[in-house]
């Protein structure tokens, strides 16, 4: 059964003149995600795998409400992102680099504070904050300000305060992307254990390590649109997933220039 529906999704961004110039182009309209259809199932861990500028993070940001779609809608354990956005903000977390805690507060506090936007019990807030704080480490840090954290300690205090509804969806832009080695294994074991307990997964990336860990579906996402969907042990099967997705690249962008 799909939890999540993105049926033929697309996404136009309109660009200034300094992005057009940064771009090397003369056309200020960027097509990030075009036609984009692709089901996940309950309890599974689907990579979202593309080079940088492939409409990932665009992708994810309309999965997650915080853009709208141009075309298409995306269905998310029966809510749309379109007509309930509101339902479908109350079913996961989503967490991505580009979002920064508030510098001036603890992670106590925020932690606190997002629980009580959720209607947490302060029982129930306080139970589950034992179990993130200690998984990440954190309890020894979480009356220092966010702005005198550690980048990795920051990753994972953002990580803990995204899942303070404990939500059964949970979507990770670039989970790893900037850590150390340690911090990103903490992250990484993070994400297996939440896929044992059923939890679906969605994780963005360009590290193919990271899809080859934890993910059972992979698509490929190049140019804004969906180059290749199949499952990690298919793609795999006659070499390992940096050379499939080359393999795929090529074959895209080889047929664009022809």
């Amino acid at each position: 059964m799909s939890i999540i529906e993105i049926k033929n999704v697309s996404k136009t961004f309109i660009l200034s003149k300094k992005q057009m110039k940064l771009n090397h182009t003369t056309n200020n309209r960027k097509v990030a995600v075009c036609d984009v259809s692709l089901f996940i199932e309950k309890g599974e861990c689907y990579g979202l795998l593309g080079p940088n500028g492939a409409g990932k993070t665009t992708m994810l940001r309309m999965m997650s409400t915080l853009i709208k779609p141009d075309a298409g809608d995306i269905i998310i354990d029966g809510a749309s992102v379109i007509n309930d956005p509101s339902s479908v903000r109350s079913k996961i977390a989503f967490l991505t680099t580009d979002l920064k805690l508030e510098d001036n507060f603890t992670t106590n506090y925020l932690f606190n504070y997002y629980s009580s936007l959720r209607n947490i019990s302060d029982e129930k807030r306080d139970r589950w904050k034992k179990i993130l704080f200690d998984r990440f480490g954190i309890t020894s840090f979480e009356e220092v300000k966010i702005a005198d954290l550690s980048t990795g300690m920051k990753q994972k205090a953002s990580i803990a305060i995204s899942l303070v509804h404990n939500p059964d969806i949970i979507i990770f832009d670039e989970p790893t992307n900037g850590l150390d080695v340690i911090t990103a294994k903490i992250v990484v074991d993070f994400l297996l254990e939440l896929k044992k307990e059923g939890k679906t997964i969605i994780v963005s990336t360009h590290i193919f390590s990271l899809i080859e860990k934890v993910c059972d579906k992979v698509g490929v996402l190049i140019d804004g649109k969906i180059a290749c969907i199949d499952r990690l042990e298919n793609l795999t099967k006659d070499k390992n997933l940096e050379d499939k997705f080359f393999d795929i690249y090529v074959s895209v962008k080889g047929g664009e220039e022809k």
